[in-house]
């Protein structure tokens, strides 16, 4: 065989499979998650308290606050939306579910019950 043909097959073999490893590698990786919580704050002042605690809990727990509480949201389609949303990025559903389960989550209850009422709470998974 040609010295030319046998290095092209070489190479178009060795893309053919890193393609395959690549994409069993995407396929074996977590989908990030986002759990969106609508909320209506019941006492201004334990609302202060409680986020300063609930977003160092979500952070020790490598959870990440987008800081959309104080956001304006805005109606585009459907029902009146919320007067606010707390929107949180975990590394995953799981991590995510684990969290919101932990002993750190449901020791914030009293605190949290006293600051707000939590309208809505759910977990995302974001497709690549």
């Amino acid at each position: 065989m040609n010295a030319r043909l046998k290095l092209v097959l070489a190479v178009m073999a060795g893309a053919a499979s890193a393609a395959v490893a690549t994409e069993g590698l995407h396929a074996q990786a977590k989908l990030k998650a986002y759990a969106i919580n609508e909320l209506e704050i019941v006492d201004p002042n334990a609302w202060k308290d409680y986020l300063a605690t609930a977003r160092a809990t979500i952070g020790a727990a490598q959870g990440h606050s987008l800081r959309t509480t104080a956001g304006r949201i805005v109606q585009i389609e459907g029902s009146a939306p919320p007067k606010r949303v707390a929107i949180t990025e975990w590394d995953s559903l799981d991590d995510a579910v684990a969290f919101y389960k932990s002993k750190a989550w449901t020791d914030l209850a009293p605190q949290r019950d006293k600051a707000v009422k939590s309208l809505r709470r759910y977990v995302v998974e974001v497709e690549r």
